[in-house]
């Protein structure tokens, strides 16, 4: 990491630019240099001292919301002084510029909206992105979404640009990624969100979304034009909807670098989990699961589990078979009219139910508990609750330690509470959620939750991608990935019921993922760097939210 940057700005304009900014940090010697004097206060602080003060600052706003813009806002100024906060209340602000707070932020978005950011790509101006993107130097990280499906709370148009924001966040706070080196995308190609019409402060298109061929022309010309100009970044596609997921992710997955982390990102979180959950995976092939939600998640789950078991040494149709993909209206059946193409390879057979009893035409998620003695619960549905004390004692029935993993976001949505989980259960069942939760006191002992949050995985592909120059990400790096953070689980964590790292430690987890990753894409053939570069590029971040001595253009 360089520790000296030669500057072209001054004055003002360097204050204004939050990559450079250091604040009242700037040195008597900079501000002599840099034309600064008489703009700043005379007292000239350190970064440590100034962390104090934002976290004073930050303390004083009271609602989760509020908490959030505040941060934004000092996003907005300093980038440095902005992660070395987060750095130092990693735990407590997570929630904050992540999930849950982040939904709330994005449904005000427009309302709340300050600074622009990213790149707005629409209907009006997709032809002209050649020119476009000659304004953004040196690019190697995307996320991108057109906002159809943000976080359980649906199609937020415009304002789901705040996702993309979000998740680049946490690339820079946990895997080192230069802020100065991403770019957050939005297709804003109208919305169906009747609210966001009628909303007199909202900023994106006030037009129904667009649909078929016209909708692909515009992501087709984004990835053409985004290529040439940037042929070694990696592109995140997140936040689309269910089918849109999909169709993108085939579309583009190799024609560069990308990858759908609602998709293979859970994917790999749940398998992880559940690796640490059997004795790092020693038990999860006698394992039956049940997913519930046939969504981009549950699909994404349902793919790295059975990638995992094959990887243990089960037949493909082993693993398939003790995978159970609930929608809506029960069992996933082949040739009902909800099992849509990527539905199919789970969809369950006649014959693989033979022998059932079940009342209606399909199983039901309780029948299907019961006659598939299932002991492993999955929760990406959306449907707070779903999980009631008769899905939960019906699964304690065929194993003495369930396996319930409410993995649904934000918070309300989560398909059951740890708290009810192991009261059901006699503290039985080995619990993990998608949202934060305090830790349950249950029979005299102390039960850690942990939060499979995506955090985990997302940044440590992106960095093992980046240090090995990966010409694609093909599905076993996320397996590689799981199987790496299960291994960052400490016996410690497990005793206390929690199977996955604490949210402190998630730089280390990542750089495990990294670690694993590179590796694995260079065994597949698909690195382009050596492996002295590669091994130099996993031992430390590119960037780090420290101050650098500013030299002037001579």
């Amino acid at each position: 990491m360089k520790t000296k940057l030669t500057v072209s700005l001054q004055g003002r304009a360097l204050l204004q630019d939050p990559f450079l900014n250091k604040g009242t940090a700037f040195t008597p010697e900079e501000r002599i240099l840099f034309h600064l004097e008489g703009r700043l206060p005379p007292r000239v602080e350190t970064l440590e001292e100034q962390v104090e003060r934002m976290y004073a600052q930050y303390r004083e706003n009271h609602t989760p919301l509020e908490k959030h813009l505040f941060l934004r806002s000092l996003q907005e100024y300093n980038r440095t002084l902005y992660y070395a906060l987060l750095n130092r209340h990693v735990e407590e602000m997570l929630p904050i510029v992540y999930t849950p707070t982040v939904g709330e932020a994005i449904q005000t978005y427009s309302t709340n909206f300050r600074e622009p950011r990213g790149l707005v790509v629409t209907r009006e101006n997709y032809t002209r992105l050649d020119a476009m993107l000659e304004e953004y130097d040196d690019t190697e990280l995307v996320v991108a979404t057109d906002a159809e499906g943000i976080l359980g709370i649906g199609d937020q148009g415009f304002g789901g640009i705040g996702i993309s924001i979000g998740k680049l966040t946490l690339y820079t706070l946990v895997a080192g990624f230069d802020p100065a080196r991403t770019l957050p995308v939005v297709f804003d190609v109208g919305t169906d969100n009747q609210d966001l019409l009628n909303d007199p402060y909202y900023l994106g298109i006030r037009e129904p979304r667009l649909r078929g061929e016209a909708y692909f022309e515009i992501l087709d010309a984004f990835v053409t034009a985004f290529k040439k100009r940037f042929p070694q970044a990696i592109i995140q596609w997140e936040d689309f909807s269910r089918g849109n997921a999909f169709a993108v992710l085939e579309r583009y997955q190799d024609q560069l670098p990308s990858f759908n982390d609602d998709i293979q990102g859970t994917g790999a979180t749940a398998l992880a989990g559940l690796i640490a959950a059997t004795d790092h995976g020693r038990t999860l092939t006698e394992q039956k699961f049940l997913i519930l939600g046939a969504g981009a998640g549950g699909m994404g789950v349902a793919w790295q589990v059975y990638h995992g078991l094959v990887q243990l040494g089960l037949t493909s149709e082993e693993a398939r078979s003790r995978i159970h993909l609930m929608g809506r209206n029960g069992l996933m059946m082949q040739g009902h009219p909800r099992v849509e193409p990527h539905h199919q390879f789970f969809a369950k057979t006649p014959e693989d139910i033979a022998g059932w009893t079940f009342s209606g035409t399909i199983p039901s998620m309780l029948e299907t508990i019961q006659q598939a003695g299932i002991t492993v619960l999955l929760g990406l549905s959306g449907a707070g609750g779903a999980f009631s004390e008769e899905i939960v004692q019906a699964v304690h029935a065929n194993t003495s330690r369930p396996i319930i993993f409410a993995l649904s976001n934000p918070t309300h949505l989560a398909e059951v509470t740890p708290e009810l989980a192991l009261q059901w259960t006699d503290g039985q069942a080995i619990v993990a959620t998608g949202s934060p939760f305090p830790d349950v006191y249950h029979q005299d002992r102390i039960f850690k939750i942990g939060q499979g949050n995506n955090t985990f995985i997302f940044p440590g592909v992106g960095w093992g991608v980046q240090a090995a120059g990966a010409t694609s990400i093909p599905s076993e790096l996320f397996t590689a990935a799981a199987f790496a953070l299960a291994a960052a689980v400490t016996p410690e964590r497990l005793a206390d019921g929690a199977v996955f790292p604490r949210i402190a430690d998630l730089f280390q987890a990542n750089q495990q993922v990294a670690i694993r990753v590179a590796e694995k894409a260079a065994a597949m053939g698909l690195a382009t760097r050596t492996p002295e570069e590669m091994q130099q590029a996993l031992l430390e971040p590119e960037w780090a939210p420290v101050y650098r001595t500013y030299n002037p253009v001579t």
